[in-house]
Protein backbone atom coordinates (compact mmCIF):
# COMPACT_ATOMS: atom_id res chain seq x y z
CA UNK A 1 0.00 0.00 0.00
CA UNK A 2 1.38 3.43 -0.99
CA UNK A 3 1.84 5.89 1.88
CA UNK A 4 -0.96 9.17 1.79
CA UNK A 5 0.68 12.04 0.22
CA UNK A 6 -0.87 14.37 3.15
CA UNK A 7 -3.29 12.29 5.52
CA UNK A 8 -2.45 13.08 8.60
CA UNK A 9 -5.17 10.85 10.70
CA UNK A 10 -4.09 7.68 12.09
CA UNK A 11 -7.92 6.36 11.47
CA UNK A 12 -7.82 3.37 9.22
CA UNK A 13 -9.90 4.04 6.52
CA UNK A 14 -10.79 1.28 3.90
CA UNK A 15 -9.49 2.69 0.45
CA UNK A 16 -6.22 3.88 2.18
CA UNK A 17 -3.14 3.93 0.08
CA UNK A 18 -5.29 4.32 -3.25
CA UNK A 19 -4.56 7.70 -5.43
CA UNK A 20 -7.26 9.06 -7.66
CA UNK A 21 -7.24 11.53 -10.42
CA UNK A 22 -10.80 13.30 -10.75
CA UNK A 23 -11.06 14.89 -13.68
CA UNK A 24 -14.53 15.12 -13.69
CA UNK A 25 -16.74 18.41 -13.12
CA UNK A 26 -20.52 18.78 -11.92
CA UNK A 27 -22.42 16.60 -10.36
CA UNK A 28 -21.98 12.75 -11.30
CA UNK A 29 -18.44 11.74 -11.46
CA UNK A 30 -17.37 14.74 -8.54
CA UNK A 31 -19.93 12.49 -6.38
CA UNK A 32 -17.99 9.40 -6.76
CA UNK A 33 -15.01 10.98 -6.23
CA UNK A 34 -16.58 12.25 -3.33
CA UNK A 35 -17.08 8.95 -2.30
CA UNK A 36 -13.93 7.62 -2.42
CA UNK A 37 -12.49 10.43 -0.57
CA UNK A 38 -14.69 9.65 2.35
CA UNK A 39 -13.48 5.99 2.15
CA UNK A 40 -10.16 7.20 2.53
CA UNK A 41 -8.53 7.75 -1.42
CA UNK A 42 -6.51 10.35 -1.91
CA UNK A 43 -8.23 12.15 -5.00
CA UNK A 44 -6.44 14.77 -6.83
CA UNK A 45 -9.18 16.98 -8.44
CA UNK A 46 -8.06 18.43 -12.15
CA UNK A 47 -9.46 21.13 -12.94
CA UNK A 48 -9.15 23.78 -15.97
CA UNK A 49 -7.27 26.85 -15.03
CA UNK A 50 -9.78 29.06 -16.79
CA UNK A 51 -12.76 28.54 -14.36
CA UNK A 52 -12.16 25.48 -12.62
CA UNK A 53 -15.25 22.76 -12.39
CA UNK A 54 -18.91 24.69 -13.32
CA UNK A 55 -20.36 23.10 -9.57
CA UNK A 56 -17.95 26.59 -8.49
CA UNK A 57 -20.55 29.09 -9.98
CA UNK A 58 -23.35 26.94 -8.83
CA UNK A 59 -25.61 29.39 -6.00
CA UNK A 60 -26.24 29.98 -3.18
CA UNK A 61 -22.81 31.12 -2.32
CA UNK A 62 -21.24 31.56 1.32
CA UNK A 63 -18.90 33.51 2.70
CA UNK A 64 -17.97 36.50 4.77
CA UNK A 65 -21.54 37.82 4.77
CA UNK A 66 -22.85 34.58 5.23
CA UNK A 67 -25.27 32.61 2.58
CA UNK A 68 -26.42 34.28 -0.41
CA UNK A 69 -27.70 33.94 -3.72
CA UNK A 70 -25.38 35.93 -6.11
CA UNK A 71 -21.70 35.87 -5.20
CA UNK A 72 -20.68 39.05 -3.56
CA UNK A 73 -16.98 38.98 -2.99
CA UNK A 74 -14.14 37.04 -4.53
CA UNK A 75 -13.49 34.43 -1.94
CA UNK A 76 -17.22 33.08 -1.39
CA UNK A 77 -17.33 29.83 -2.39
CA UNK A 78 -20.58 28.01 -3.74
CA UNK A 79 -21.91 25.01 -1.45
CA UNK A 80 -21.93 22.51 -4.42
CA UNK A 81 -18.23 23.38 -4.94
CA UNK A 82 -17.93 23.36 -0.80
CA UNK A 83 -19.78 20.02 -0.45
CA UNK A 84 -18.76 17.93 -3.19
CA UNK A 85 -14.81 18.67 -3.10
CA UNK A 86 -14.24 18.12 0.07
CA UNK A 87 -10.96 16.13 1.06
CA UNK A 88 -9.94 16.50 -2.37
CA UNK A 89 -6.18 18.08 -3.60
CA UNK A 90 -7.04 20.56 -6.44
CA UNK A 91 -4.69 21.25 -9.46
CA UNK A 92 -5.18 22.55 -12.43
CA UNK A 93 -4.43 21.61 -15.88
CA UNK A 94 -5.42 22.94 -19.40
CA UNK A 95 -5.64 19.67 -21.38
CA UNK A 96 -6.19 21.56 -24.54
CA UNK A 97 -2.90 22.16 -24.06
CA UNK A 98 -0.34 19.52 -25.54
CA UNK A 99 1.62 19.56 -22.88
CA UNK A 100 -0.82 18.77 -20.60
CA UNK A 101 -0.76 15.03 -21.89
CA UNK A 102 2.71 14.38 -20.09
CA UNK A 103 1.02 16.06 -17.06
CA UNK A 104 -1.12 13.61 -16.93
CA UNK A 105 0.73 10.75 -17.70
CA UNK A 106 2.81 11.69 -15.01
CA UNK A 107 0.04 11.71 -12.40
CA UNK A 108 -1.83 8.49 -14.14
CA UNK A 109 1.35 6.88 -12.97
CA UNK A 110 1.32 7.51 -9.57
CA UNK A 111 -2.35 6.81 -9.61
CA UNK A 112 -4.65 3.44 -9.15
CA UNK A 113 -7.80 5.48 -10.42
CA UNK A 114 -9.06 7.93 -12.93
CA UNK A 115 -12.99 8.65 -12.75
CA UNK A 116 -14.52 11.44 -16.01
CA UNK A 117 -17.33 12.26 -16.74
CA UNK A 118 -16.51 14.10 -20.61
CA UNK A 119 -19.08 13.36 -23.41
CA UNK A 120 -17.43 10.26 -24.62
CA UNK A 121 -14.93 10.42 -26.79
CA UNK A 122 -14.09 13.94 -25.82
CA UNK A 123 -11.23 12.39 -23.33
CA UNK A 124 -9.76 10.40 -26.26
CA UNK A 125 -9.58 13.38 -28.39
CA UNK A 126 -7.82 15.32 -25.46
CA UNK A 127 -5.32 12.76 -25.08
CA UNK A 128 -6.49 12.04 -21.07
CA UNK A 129 -8.60 8.75 -22.17
CA UNK A 130 -8.38 5.59 -21.16
CA UNK A 131 -5.71 4.04 -23.73
CA UNK A 132 -3.75 7.13 -22.77
CA UNK A 133 -4.20 5.65 -19.31
CA UNK A 134 -3.29 2.39 -19.64
CA UNK A 135 0.21 3.48 -21.89
CA UNK A 136 1.10 5.55 -18.27
CA UNK A 137 -0.18 2.68 -16.21
CA UNK A 138 -1.30 -0.80 -17.28
CA UNK A 139 -2.55 -1.33 -14.21
CA UNK A 140 -4.89 1.78 -13.67
CA UNK A 141 -9.02 1.32 -13.42
CA UNK A 142 -10.45 3.90 -15.30
CA UNK A 143 -14.26 4.78 -14.86
CA UNK A 144 -16.17 6.85 -17.53
CA UNK A 145 -19.64 8.30 -16.55
CA UNK A 146 -21.58 9.60 -19.07
CA UNK A 147 -25.54 9.91 -20.22
CA UNK A 148 -25.48 7.04 -23.06
CA UNK A 149 -22.67 5.56 -22.65
CA UNK A 150 -18.89 5.42 -23.99
CA UNK A 151 -20.63 4.31 -27.50
CA UNK A 152 -20.41 7.55 -29.63
CA UNK A 153 -23.92 8.88 -31.02
CA UNK A 154 -25.97 11.63 -31.66
CA UNK A 155 -28.53 12.01 -28.61
CA UNK A 156 -28.87 14.97 -26.93
CA UNK A 157 -26.97 15.75 -24.10
CA UNK A 158 -27.10 14.76 -21.28
CA UNK A 159 -28.43 16.29 -17.79
CA UNK A 160 -29.97 14.79 -14.97
CA UNK A 161 -33.54 15.94 -16.19
CA UNK A 162 -32.97 15.13 -19.21
CA UNK A 163 -32.30 11.22 -18.18
CA UNK A 164 -35.14 11.33 -15.75
CA UNK A 165 -37.39 11.63 -18.43
CA UNK A 166 -36.16 9.23 -21.01
CA UNK A 167 -35.86 7.07 -18.02
CA UNK A 168 -39.67 6.59 -17.70
CA UNK A 169 -39.02 7.66 -13.81
CA UNK A 170 -41.20 10.89 -14.16
CA UNK A 171 -44.06 8.97 -14.92
CA UNK A 172 -43.07 6.77 -11.99
CA UNK A 173 -44.93 9.46 -9.47
CA UNK A 174 -47.66 11.13 -9.22
CA UNK A 175 -52.23 10.32 -9.95
CA UNK A 176 -53.03 9.47 -13.44
CA UNK A 177 -53.33 12.14 -15.62
CA UNK A 178 -51.31 14.57 -13.66
CA UNK A 179 -48.10 16.09 -15.88
CA UNK A 180 -44.79 14.27 -15.50
CA UNK A 181 -42.98 14.55 -11.95
CA UNK A 182 -39.40 15.42 -11.98
CA UNK A 183 -37.83 13.93 -8.89
CA UNK A 184 -36.91 16.23 -6.25
CA UNK A 185 -32.85 15.25 -6.33
CA UNK A 186 -30.96 14.80 -8.93
CA UNK A 187 -31.25 10.99 -8.91
CA UNK A 188 -29.29 10.31 -12.08
CA UNK A 189 -26.62 12.29 -11.45
CA UNK A 190 -26.71 10.39 -8.09
CA UNK A 191 -27.16 6.60 -8.73
CA UNK A 192 -24.62 6.94 -11.90
CA UNK A 193 -21.82 7.35 -9.92
CA UNK A 194 -22.86 4.63 -7.26
CA UNK A 195 -22.51 2.33 -9.70
CA UNK A 196 -19.43 3.60 -10.70
CA UNK A 197 -17.99 3.33 -7.54
CA UNK A 198 -19.19 -0.08 -7.26
CA UNK A 199 -17.55 -1.03 -10.47
CA UNK A 200 -14.62 0.34 -9.32
CA UNK A 201 -13.93 -1.47 -5.81
CA UNK A 202 -14.97 -4.59 -8.06
CA UNK A 203 -12.46 -3.75 -10.68
CA UNK A 204 -9.90 -3.18 -7.71
CA UNK A 205 -11.13 -6.79 -6.39
CA UNK A 206 -10.28 -8.11 -9.96
CA UNK A 207 -7.22 -6.02 -10.17
CA UNK A 208 -6.08 -7.95 -7.37
CA UNK A 209 -6.02 -11.38 -9.11
CA UNK A 210 -4.59 -10.55 -12.79
CA UNK A 211 -2.81 -7.76 -11.84
CA UNK A 212 -4.78 -5.78 -14.59
CA UNK A 213 -6.78 -2.57 -14.62
CA UNK A 214 -9.46 -1.87 -16.89
CA UNK A 215 -12.18 0.62 -18.14
CA UNK A 216 -15.57 1.13 -16.43
CA UNK A 217 -18.62 2.38 -18.41
CA UNK A 218 -21.56 3.30 -16.32
CA UNK A 219 -24.35 5.28 -18.08
CA UNK A 220 -26.78 7.14 -16.72
CA UNK A 221 -29.68 6.47 -18.37
CA UNK A 222 -28.86 2.94 -17.71
CA UNK A 223 -28.28 3.15 -14.40
CA UNK A 224 -31.70 5.24 -13.45
CA UNK A 225 -33.59 2.82 -15.98
CA UNK A 226 -32.29 -0.54 -14.00
CA UNK A 227 -33.76 1.23 -11.04
CA UNK A 228 -37.16 2.06 -12.68
CA UNK A 229 -37.15 -1.53 -14.71
CA UNK A 230 -37.70 -3.54 -10.38
CA UNK A 231 -40.98 -2.79 -10.87
CA UNK A 232 -42.92 -5.10 -13.20
CA UNK A 233 -44.84 -1.75 -15.74
CA UNK A 234 -46.21 -4.39 -18.04
CA UNK A 235 -47.94 -6.51 -15.73
CA UNK A 236 -49.65 -3.51 -13.25
CA UNK A 237 -50.78 -2.04 -16.76
CA UNK A 238 -52.18 -5.85 -17.91
CA UNK A 239 -53.74 -6.06 -14.09
CA UNK A 240 -55.05 -2.60 -14.16
CA UNK A 241 -53.09 -1.53 -11.36
CA UNK A 242 -52.20 1.89 -11.83
CA UNK A 243 -48.34 2.48 -12.27
CA UNK A 244 -48.25 5.79 -11.06
CA UNK A 245 -48.26 6.51 -7.57
CA UNK A 246 -48.99 9.87 -5.35
CA UNK A 247 -48.98 10.18 -1.53
CA UNK A 248 -50.23 6.37 -1.73
CA UNK A 249 -49.55 3.16 -3.89
CA UNK A 250 -52.34 1.34 -4.17
CA UNK A 251 -51.19 -1.81 -5.07
CA UNK A 252 -49.82 -2.07 -1.63
CA UNK A 253 -52.73 -0.04 0.45
CA UNK A 254 -52.62 0.76 2.95
CA UNK A 255 -49.25 2.39 2.30
CA UNK A 256 -48.04 5.78 1.49
CA UNK A 257 -48.67 9.38 2.84
CA UNK A 258 -51.73 10.32 4.70
CA UNK A 259 -53.04 14.05 5.64
CA UNK A 260 -53.15 15.54 9.44
CA UNK A 261 -53.92 18.58 10.77
CA UNK A 262 -50.82 19.92 10.68
CA UNK A 263 -48.96 17.47 8.20
CA UNK A 264 -48.68 14.62 7.04
CA UNK A 265 -47.58 10.78 8.56
CA UNK A 266 -46.52 7.80 6.28
CA UNK A 267 -47.80 4.50 7.04
CA UNK A 268 -47.57 1.27 6.08
CA UNK A 269 -50.32 -1.83 7.12
CA UNK A 270 -50.07 -3.70 4.26
CA UNK A 271 -50.18 -7.31 5.54
CA UNK A 272 -53.45 -8.21 8.24
CA UNK A 273 -52.04 -7.85 11.46
CA UNK A 274 -50.86 -4.31 10.99
CA UNK A 275 -54.55 -3.20 9.39
CA UNK A 276 -55.80 -4.94 12.24
CA UNK A 277 -53.76 -2.85 14.11
CA UNK A 278 -54.55 0.14 11.77
CA UNK A 279 -58.40 -0.38 12.69
CA UNK A 280 -57.92 -0.24 16.06
CA UNK A 281 -56.30 2.48 16.45
CA UNK A 282 -58.68 4.39 14.71
CA UNK A 283 -61.51 3.14 16.81
CA UNK A 284 -63.45 1.45 13.70
CA UNK A 285 -64.20 -2.10 13.45
CA UNK A 286 -66.91 -2.17 10.87
CA UNK A 287 -63.84 -1.48 8.61
CA UNK A 288 -62.14 -4.99 10.16
CA UNK A 289 -65.55 -6.60 9.58
CA UNK A 290 -65.81 -4.50 5.97
CA UNK A 291 -65.79 -7.39 2.91
CA UNK A 292 -63.92 -4.73 0.98
CA UNK A 293 -60.84 -4.76 3.31
CA UNK A 294 -61.25 -8.13 5.20
CA UNK A 295 -57.97 -9.61 3.17
CA UNK A 296 -55.25 -8.01 1.12
CA UNK A 297 -56.42 -8.60 -2.05
CA UNK A 298 -59.94 -6.94 -1.56
CA UNK A 299 -58.31 -4.01 0.13
CA UNK A 300 -55.93 -3.27 -3.30
CA UNK A 301 -58.76 -3.64 -4.98
CA UNK A 302 -60.87 -1.08 -3.02
CA UNK A 303 -58.03 0.96 -1.66
CA UNK A 304 -59.52 4.30 -3.02
CA UNK A 305 -62.44 3.69 -1.04
CA UNK A 306 -60.01 2.64 1.91
CA UNK A 307 -57.41 5.08 1.89
CA UNK A 308 -60.09 7.73 2.14
CA UNK A 309 -61.98 6.46 5.08
CA UNK A 310 -58.16 6.68 6.78
CA UNK A 311 -57.32 9.81 5.65
CA UNK A 312 -60.73 10.93 7.06
CA UNK A 313 -59.45 9.70 10.35
CA UNK A 314 -55.84 11.41 10.44
CA UNK A 315 -56.79 14.72 8.94
CA UNK A 316 -58.72 15.42 12.10
CA UNK A 317 -55.67 15.11 14.75
CA UNK A 318 -52.54 16.53 14.63
CA UNK A 319 -49.36 14.26 13.72
CA UNK A 320 -48.04 13.34 17.13
CA UNK A 321 -51.59 12.02 18.11
CA UNK A 322 -51.81 9.53 14.89
CA UNK A 323 -48.51 8.44 15.31
CA UNK A 324 -48.99 7.98 18.99
CA UNK A 325 -52.05 5.92 18.32
CA UNK A 326 -50.70 4.13 15.71
CA UNK A 327 -47.14 3.32 17.35
CA UNK A 328 -49.08 1.78 20.68
CA UNK A 329 -50.46 -0.62 18.17
CA UNK A 330 -47.38 -1.79 16.47
CA UNK A 331 -47.88 -0.26 12.99
CA UNK A 332 -45.22 1.33 11.55
CA UNK A 333 -45.83 5.41 11.13
CA UNK A 334 -43.75 8.15 10.71
CA UNK A 335 -44.26 11.87 10.23
CA UNK A 336 -43.25 13.17 6.59
CA UNK A 337 -40.36 15.57 7.50
CA UNK A 338 -39.08 18.11 5.86
CA UNK A 339 -35.06 18.18 4.19
CA UNK A 340 -34.04 20.36 6.79
CA UNK A 341 -35.58 18.07 9.70
CA UNK A 342 -34.44 14.81 8.31
CA UNK A 343 -30.55 16.12 8.15
CA UNK A 344 -30.72 17.05 11.80
CA UNK A 345 -31.87 13.70 13.00
CA UNK A 346 -29.43 13.20 16.17
CA UNK A 347 -29.28 9.08 15.04
CA UNK A 348 -28.47 10.13 11.37
CA UNK A 349 -25.90 12.98 12.91
CA UNK A 350 -24.60 10.53 15.10
CA UNK A 351 -23.55 7.79 12.74
CA UNK A 352 -22.30 10.58 10.32
CA UNK A 353 -24.32 10.21 7.54
CA UNK A 354 -24.70 14.25 7.49
CA UNK A 355 -22.13 16.81 8.95
CA UNK A 356 -21.72 20.24 8.46
CA UNK A 357 -19.37 21.97 6.07
CA UNK A 358 -18.08 25.71 6.63
CA UNK A 359 -16.41 28.35 4.45
CA UNK A 360 -12.80 27.72 4.89
CA UNK A 361 -12.23 31.48 6.39
CA UNK A 362 -15.43 32.40 7.94
CA UNK A 363 -17.99 30.77 10.05
CA UNK A 364 -22.25 31.18 9.71
CA UNK A 365 -24.75 31.65 12.08
CA UNK A 366 -26.82 28.72 10.28
CA UNK A 367 -24.91 25.24 10.29
CA UNK A 368 -25.12 24.26 6.35
CA UNK A 369 -25.32 20.46 7.03
CA UNK A 370 -24.66 18.48 3.76
CA UNK A 371 -24.44 14.54 2.86
CA UNK A 372 -21.83 12.19 4.87
CA UNK A 373 -20.48 8.34 4.36
CA UNK A 374 -23.33 6.29 5.20
CA UNK A 375 -21.25 3.13 6.10
CA UNK A 376 -20.53 1.89 9.12
CA UNK A 377 -17.52 -0.39 9.14
CA UNK A 378 -16.61 -2.84 12.49
CA UNK A 379 -12.96 -2.53 11.53
CA UNK A 380 -12.51 0.92 9.76
CA UNK A 381 -13.74 4.33 9.73
CA UNK A 382 -14.88 6.71 6.80
CA UNK A 383 -14.63 10.46 6.92
CA UNK A 384 -13.19 12.93 4.49
CA UNK A 385 -8.99 14.54 4.71
CA UNK A 386 -9.45 18.33 5.79
CA UNK A 387 -8.62 19.38 1.80
CA UNK A 388 -10.82 21.89 -0.46
CA UNK A 389 -9.29 23.30 -3.44
CA UNK A 390 -10.53 26.88 -2.94
CA UNK A 391 -8.80 28.15 -5.53
CA UNK A 392 -8.07 26.70 -8.50
CA UNK A 393 -5.01 24.92 -8.74
CA UNK A 394 -4.80 25.86 -5.26
CA UNK A 395 -2.43 22.42 -4.50
CA UNK A 396 -0.41 22.66 -7.61
CA UNK A 397 2.99 23.07 -5.94
CA UNK A 398 2.13 19.83 -3.62
CA UNK A 399 1.15 17.64 -6.03
CA UNK A 400 3.53 18.72 -8.98
CA UNK A 401 6.64 19.57 -6.82
CA UNK A 402 6.18 16.74 -3.81
CA UNK A 403 4.37 14.30 -5.94
CA UNK A 404 5.58 14.62 -9.47
CA UNK A 405 8.80 15.67 -8.74
CA UNK A 406 8.70 18.78 -10.54
CA UNK A 407 10.59 21.92 -10.10
CA UNK A 408 10.24 25.08 -9.25
CA UNK A 409 11.30 26.35 -12.76
CA UNK A 410 9.39 23.64 -14.71
CA UNK A 411 6.06 24.18 -12.92
CA UNK A 412 6.84 27.96 -13.17
CA UNK A 413 7.41 26.97 -16.92
CA UNK A 414 4.18 25.14 -17.52
CA UNK A 415 2.51 27.86 -15.61
CA UNK A 416 3.76 30.93 -17.50
CA UNK A 417 2.73 28.31 -20.82
CA UNK A 418 -1.00 28.33 -19.56
CA UNK A 419 -0.86 24.46 -19.03
CA UNK A 420 -1.23 24.71 -15.70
Amino acid sequence: MRERMLGNSNERRPLEGLRVIDLSRALAGPYATLLLAGLGAEVIKVEDPRGGDLARDNSPYVGRDGVSVTKRYEDDVSISHLTRSRGKRGVSLNLKQPQARKVFHDLVATADIVVENFTPGTADRLGVGYEAARAANPAIIYCSLSGFGQQENDRIKAMDVIIQALSGAMYTTGEPGDPPVRLGIPFADLLAPVFGVIGILAALEMRHRTGEGQHIDVSMLGALTSFVGIENWQAMRLAGLPGRSGPTVHRLSPFGAFKCSDGYVAIVATHDGLTEGLFRAMSDQDLASDPRFITRDMRVANAEALEARIEEWSSSRPVAEVVAALSAQGVPVAPVRHPEEALDDPMVVARGETEIVTHPAYGTDTELRTNGIPIKFSGAASGFDPYLPVQIGEHNDAVYGALLGYSEEEIAALRSAGVI
